[in-house]
C-alpha cells in the first residue's frame, strides 16, 4: 500500500513558540448574557488571526482575559490585572485585541501598560490595526491612535455631563439613591404617602429643639426608621435637612431648579429648619444649655424640708450658679443655724452625678438594672445591659441638658442638704428606663463627640 505525503504546511523545526494571549472588554455588561457576544465576537476574530500565524510560531494559551462592563479609562479591571500578573511571569510572549482601545482609551495607562510589557520582552498587536510596538514607527502611530481613543472618551463624558446637567435644570429625576419619603415610578420620584409624614415630622422636631441628638432621639422613640427600616442617626437626620428635594427642587452642582416631583415640607418649614442650621452647632448647644433649667430643680431640699431654688449672679463677666434656701429667699433665715443658706450649684450637681457613675459600676445594679428593663425589652441581653450602662460616663458630657434633666429625674429621687453634708436618694426603678436610653441615643451622640 502506498503511503500519500501530508500537505499540511509543517512548523519548521526552528520557529520559536510564541504564547498569545487575547484580551477582550466591553464597557457595559448590556447583552453580555447573550449566547454570542460582543467578547466572543473579539475573541474569534483574534483567534482566527492567530492562527493565521501558526506558520510563524503563534500559540494560543489557554486562559481567557475577559472583562466585561468594566470601562477602559481605568486600569482597575479583574482580568487585566490578572493579564498583567501573567506578564511579569514570563507566562505570556504576545497581547492580541481587536482594537487598541479594548485594552485601554487612556495614554497615560497605556504607556505604563507597554512599559511593563517592554521590561518582559512582550509585544502588542491590534489585529484590525497593523503596526508593532517594537518599532519607533509602530509607537508613534500606537500614541496616535491612543490620543484620538482618548479623545473620544472625552468627548463621550463631557456629552453625558452636559446632558445630565441639561437635564437636571429642567427638573428631572437622573437617578440615584431613593431619599426618604420618594418612590421611583416611570424614573421620576413620586411621593411614598406612608414616609412622607416622617420626613416632615424631621423638620419639624429640628425646627422646635435646634439639635441633632435630640431629633434622633425624638424620632427613635417615636419609631421612626430610614427608608431601609434601620433606626435613624444623626447622619441620615441632616441628610434629610439639605437635601433640597423635598421642597420640590433639583440642584446640581450649586444651582438650584424647580423640580418635575411634588415636595413634602412647606417652604415655611423648611426656612425655619434652615434658620437653626445656619448657627452653627457649637452656638446653638449654649443656646440649648442657656435655655435649660438646673439640673436639680425641684429634687434638691433644705433640713427644713422645703425645696431651694435655682439663683445665679455675674461677677466679673463670670456666671455663678446656686442653689438658695427658701427662707433665705424670704428673708426670714437671719440667724438660724440649722439650714444651708446657699450651695455651689456645680459642686451639689456634680457631687449627684458622681453618685450616680459609681451606682452604675456596681455588678448588683447592672443585674437588677437588666431584670428590670426586660420587662419592656424581653430580647435585652445582660451584656446589652452592662453596655449601655458603661456608656453613661462617655456620653454624659455631650448630652444637651435638657436630656441630663430627664436622665437625673429618673435616678434621682431627692437630694437633701445641710450644714452636715447632702443625703443623696437615688431612684432604682428608673435604671430600666436609662438602658433604652442609653441605647436609643448613644450611637449617634459618640459618633458627634468623635
Amino acid at each position: 500500500m502506498t503511503r500519500r505525503a501530508s500537505t499540511a504546511p509543517a512548523m519548521p523545526a526552528t520557529t520559536k513558540k510564541l504564547r498569545c494571549a487575547i484580551y477582550t472588554r466591553k464597557s457595559t455588561d448590556e447583552g453580555l448574557d447573550k449566547e454570542f457576544n460582543t467578547l466572543d465576537a473579539q475573541r474569534a476574530a483574534c483567534e482566527a488571526y492567530i492562527t493565521s500565524q501558526r506558520a510563524e510560531g503563534w500559540v494560543l494559551v489557554r486562559d481567557h482575559y475577559d472583562d466585561g462592563g468594566y470601562s477602559g479609562g481605568t486600569l482597575e479591571r479583574p482580568a487585566l490585572k490578572r493579564l498583567m500578573a501573567d506578564i511579569e511571569q514570563d507566562r505570556i510572549d504576545c497581547i492580541l485585541v481587536y482594537k487598541i482601545d479594548r485594552l485601554s482609551r487612556s495614554l497615560m495607562d497605556f504607556a505604563k501598560l507597554v512599559e511593563v510589557m517592554d521590561a518582559h520582552g512582550v509585544t502588542f498587536v491590534s489585529i484590525t490595526q497593523s503596526f508593532n510596538t517594537t518599532t519607533s514607527m509602530g509607537r508613534l502611530t500606537l500614541n496616535i491612535l491612543l490620543s484620538f481613543a482618548q479623545y473620544e472618551r472625552e468627548i463621550i463624558g463631557e456629552r453625558i455631563r452636559d446632558k445630565f446637567a441639561a437635564s437636571r435644570a429642567r427638573g428631572m429625576w437622573m437617578g440615584g439613591k431613593v431619599p426618604l419619603g420618594y418612590d421611583v415610578v416611570a424614573r421620576k420620584l413620586v411621593v411614598n404617602e406612608d414616609e412622607a409624614p416622617r420626613v416632615c415630622r424631621l423638620f419639624e422636631i429640628f425646627a422646635e429643639t435646634g439639635s441633632g441628638i435630640e431629633t434622633v432621639r425624638l424620632l427613635r422613640a417615636e419609631g421612626a426608621t430610614s427608608k431601609s427600616g434601620r433606626p435613624l442617626d444623626k447622619g441620615d437626620v441632616y441628610k434629610v435637612l439639605n437635601n433640597r428635594t423635598y421642597v420640590g427642587e433639583a440642584a446640581h452642582k450649586g444651582q438650584v431648579y424647580p423640580g418635575e416631583h411634588q415636595g413634602i415640607v412647606p417652604r415655611e418649614l423648611w426656612d425655619r429648619a434652615h434658620a437653626v442650621l445656619q448657627v452653627s452647632p457649637r452656638v446653638r448647644a449654649n443656646q440649648n444649655r442657656a435655655q435649660t433649667p438646673a439640673l436639680l430643680k425641684g429634687l434638691i431640699f433644705g433640713v427644713d424640708g422645703r425645696a431651694m431654688s435655682p439663683t445665679h449672679c455675674r461677677k466679673n463677666g463670670r456666671l455663678y450658679r446656686y442653689y438658695v434656701a427658701q427662707r433665705v429667699l424670704k428673708g426670714d433665715a437671719a440667724g438660724d443655724a440649722s439650714i444651708l443658706r446657699r450651695v455651689s450649684a456645680a459642686e451639689i450637681e456634680t457631687a449627684v452625678i458622681d453618685q450616680v457613675r459609681a451606682l452604675l459600676r456596681q455588678p448588683e445594679v447592672v443585674v437588677g438594672t437588666w431584670r428590670a428593663a426586660r420587662l419592656e425589652a424581653p430580647d435585652l441581653t445582660e451584656a446589652e445591659a452592662h453596655d449601655a450602662l458603661h456608656r453613661f460616663d462617655p456620653l454624659w458630657d455631650q448630652l444637651f441638658p435638657a436630656e441630663q434633666v430627664r436622665i437625673i429625674r429618673s435616678l434621682v429621687e431627692r437630694v437633701v442638704v445641710g450644714p452636715a453634708g447632702a443625703d443623696i436618694r437615688l431612684r432604682l426603678d428608673g435604671l430600666g428606663g436609662l438602658v433604652r436610653d442609653l441605647t436609643a441615643i448613644a450611637p449617634a451622640a459618640l459618633r458627634a463627640a468623635a
